[in-house]
């Protein structure tokens, strides 16, 4: 099967080659001796003769159209031996109309922002793209053609911005350090510009970007003039210090004091090596825990910096859910019948971790991740003695994901990775590998991409598994299509190091739909989309999940956006997995269902999104229903508060609650939760913040009809079982941070946090007494100060000369 599918790689890759031109803009740069001052004044005389860049042109909504002249923008760049410098007058007919709000680093808010891309290889691959808004806030990305922009991806640089009576400044200093770059005497960069009138939501660029292409980086224009420069040594240490203070109503105040170090080291001009030494995630986001009655764990984002910087490359084929290290695995711990695991650690201590990353001048993208978490012992308690013994649940462990990714005729590509957890002594071992193609036609017009992964597990029973996937997709124009087909074999199994619910099965998706490229007299951009979806369990063939739905997406002239949809499943699905039993199944029935999205303009200071929907079981009294509503108020550019709330009921929903004897015990339960948030935050400048994060989710689920399930899935009444399964769930979370930027990569933070969960089987509608239940003792506190300070080699070399 192997070779076959190496076959088929190459004829498709045979079959795409391309190459793809196109008459591009160019612009000039001259090197400077000055010191350049970032005051966003521009006054320094080789300001005066560097060559300007104008004549921008519509990204969106009116692609293609010239910029108003009102809106005419000139930027101009220098160079030195250590940096690039951007020059960027930006005007505007209403300067005291430009919005120019505060918000955090790497966040936009409700302002107009200038931006440049650099592609140091001009290969149309990769580029890093740098921001800056009208307050002076700074937004840094790394955009691939492949996956889009890593808004994760953070730079060391310099900007500012100034409000003018003809508009605004913007004044950049980019150091090379923050660029890719082949080593040659002259360079020739791939290079483009952007600006957005946010008021207008107007998005214009330097070299045109053809819309109906879509290979936006592919499009940039051209830098020339740059000259005998060296690639820097890109060494960062980053050493840090945090100290925490934790107690509650039945825990002793204490202390911890912590430290540990980052470090950066550019290998050459194309890799990077991120290393943390003793690493410190104690100031991460809080997650959004749910009442989960389902057969599936809950999946929660990835909330720690060292993985989530920089990890497009370790994204390929999704076999990487990063928050599996550090998580106390299911493993086959030995325990007797009598015994049990008292309590297990909240996560596995992190010993280090370091990750490999990069893209060379042909295209090769490599990427190396590894990480070790360490030997943790539990407490095992025998039910009939008493006594306890140390267990241990999670040994020594090594997680490695290792990628080769390469790139060609700018728009498409080859990927191999592998991801391995090796666990010391006799417990389980896993390993995945796959092989992935993404390939496009020289015009960007059609896709072709798919994949052949296998995995291997070696443990009690040593188990192998493969997972196929074919797509093929037309991407541009007005009218587009996608139609694919995946198969995954029963014992294909990625969960030691990914995420998968579902195997055994294989199914069939499409897709078609049609957009409008520029306005029209009602839409600024409107889109229709027709999906569906057909899954089959491969033993019996039998429909697993499908779907159908018809969903609109668009913005008005007034820049709301409008959207809605329906689904319908008019066939019997059947369910293995909510059983909790291999081979059998629960028969879900077919539904109809739809709901409705309106979000108001940002721009303004009231803004609102409401969000209502149903699922309704046909000719049942079974449905679920619920809204989502958010107004947000801007008091001021510094100062905004957003409130969300959001309902879920669930009308006599069925699922799985029990085991007793052989029988299967489902319930048919009401269920209702509720979801409310407080996000705000005062920003005193673009480097110091204030930001306070609210949760608190209750939900109640109550169980009315006992059933047994049947061998055919239906069910029966059961009239005996007296166990009590009920849910009453309520969780509370609160984070107050000060965020200060007192130095370029330097920051210190100042962490308030408290939260509390409670759970029981009693059912208790009374929203204030339940709310008091969760407060009341429950609460945890803790206060963190975290310092973070960032050292160039290159700067600290220039101290110890001057010293």
């Amino acid at each position: 099967m192997t070779n076959k599918f190496g076959i088929t790689i190459f004829i498709c890759i045979a079959s795409f080659l391309f190459s793809f031109s196109q008459t591009k803009k160019s612009v000039s740069t001259k090197k400077t001796t000055e010191n350049i001052s970032i005051d966003a004044e521009l006054n320094e005389a080789s300001w005066k003769d560097a060559e300007i860049a104008t004549d921008f042109v519509s990204l969106e909504p009116k692609n293609g159209t010239p910029i108003p002249e009102e809106f005419k923008t000139e930027v101009k760049i220098l160079y030195s031996n250590d940096a690039v410098y951007i020059g960027a007058k930006l005007y505007d007919p209403n300067p005291e109309k430009i919005l120019k709000e505060l918000v955090e680093r790497d966040e936009i808010g409700t302002s107009d922002f200038f931006g440049i891309f650099i592609n140091g290889y001009n290969d149309g691959q990769q580029e890093f793209r740098f921001f800056v808004t009208a307050a002076n806030g700074q937004i840094d990305t790394n955009f691939t053609s492949a996956e889009g922009e890593d808004g994760s991806w953070n730079a060391i640089w310099e900007s500012n911005a100034k409000i003018t009576d003809f508009g605004y400044v913007v004044e950049m200093k980019i150091p090379y350090a923050a660029l890719r770059f082949p080593e040659k005497d002259k360079q020739t960069w791939g290079l483009n510009f952007f600006r957005e009138v946010r008021r207008e939501r107007q998005k214009y660029t330097w070299s045109p970007i053809d819309n109906k292409i879509g290979a936006i980086s592919q499009q940039a224009g051209i830098l020339t003039g740059i000259e005998n420069i060296k690639t820097p040594t890109r060494l960062f240490l980053i050493p840090y210090s945090s100290f925490y203070l934790s107690g509650s109503e039945t825990q002793k105040t204490k202390g911890e004091l912590k430290g540990g170090l980052d470090i950066k080291y550019g290998i050459n001009d194309a890799f990077t090596l991120d290393a943390i030494l003793v690493p410190d995630f104690g100031q991460t986001k809080f997650d959004n825990v749910v009442l989960n009655l389902g057969p599936f764990e809950q999946q929660f984002n990835e909330n720690r910096p060292f993985f989530t910087e920089g990890t497009d490359l370790f994204s390929k084929g999704n076999l990487l859910y990063s928050r599996r290290i550090g998580q106390t695995a299911d493993l086959n711990l030995n325990l007797a019948e009598n015994e049990s695991i008292n309590e297990y650690p909240g996560a596995i201590n992190l010993v280090n971790a370091l990750k490999i990353s990069g893209r060379d001048k042909d295209g090769l993208g490599i990427g190396f991740l590894n990480a070790i978490t360490e030997k943790t012992m539990a407490t095992a308690t025998n039910s009939d003695t008493n006594s306890t013994r140390q267990v241990e649940i999670s040994p020594l462990t090594n997680y490695n994901v290792m990628v080769f990714d390469q790139r060609f005729n700018q728009n498409s590509s080859v990927t191999f990775i592998n991801t391995n957890v090796t666990r010391n002594g006799s417990f389980r071992d896993a390993n995945v590998t796959g092989l992935l193609f993404d390939l496009n036609n020289k015009t960007n017009k059609y896709n072709l991409s798919g994949g052949l992964k296998s995995s291997s597990i070696n443990d009690v029973e040593n188990k192998n598994g493969y997972n196929a996937s074919l797509y093929f997709a037309e991407t541009n124009g007005k009218f587009r299509y996608s139609f694919g087909s995946e198969y995954m074999s029963k014992d294909f199994e990625i969960n030691d190091l990914g995420i998968n619910f579902r195997t055994n099965y294989y199914s069939f998706s499409g897709n078609t739909n049609f957009r409008i490229l520029n306005p029209n007299k009602t839409f600024n951009t409107f889109r229709i989309n027709l999906n569906s979806y057909f899954e089959f369990y491969t033993p019996t063939n039998q429909i697993q999940a499908s779907n159908f739905n018809v969903n609109i997406n668009s913005t008005n002239k007034k820049n709301h956006f409008f959207g809605g949809g329906i689904d319908f499943n008019p066939f019997k699905n059947y369910d293995y997995y909510e059983p909790r039993v291999t081979n059998r199944f629960f028969v879900k029935l077919e539904t109809a269902g739809g709901w409705l999205y309106f979000s108001s303009n940002y721009n303004n200071k009231f803004a609102v999104d409401f969000e209502p929907f149903i699922t309704h079981v046909i000719n049942e009294n079974r449905y679920e229903a619920g809204v989502n509503i958010s107004p947000r108020y801007r008091f001021s550019d510094k100062f905004s508060l957003v409130y969300g709330f959001n309902y879920f009921k669930q009308k006599n929903d069925i699922g799985f609650i029990d085991f007793e004897d052989s029988n299967i015990i489902f319930a048919r339960r009401d269920r209702d939760t509720y979801t409310n948030s407080i996000t705000s935050k005062f920003s005193i400048s673009s480097v110091m913040n204030f930001n306070l994060s609210v949760r608190h989710y209750w939900s109640l689920a109550e169980n009315n009809k006992i059933n047994n399930l049947n061998e055919d899935g239906s069910l029966a009444l059961n009239t005996t079982y007296t166990g009590n399964k009920n849910s009453n769930f309520s969780t509370w979370n609160l984070d107050l941070s000060y965020s200060w930027w007192f130095a370029p990569g330097s920051q210190m933070s100042i962490l308030y946090r408290n939260n509390a969960a409670t759970f029981d089987r009693t059912i208790n509608k009374n929203f204030n007494s339940n709310f008091s239940n969760l407060l009341q003792d429950n609460l945890n506190h803790i206060l963190s100060i975290s310092v973070r300070y960032f050292i160039d080699y290159n700067q600290a070399k220039n101290w110890i000369k001057k010293g």
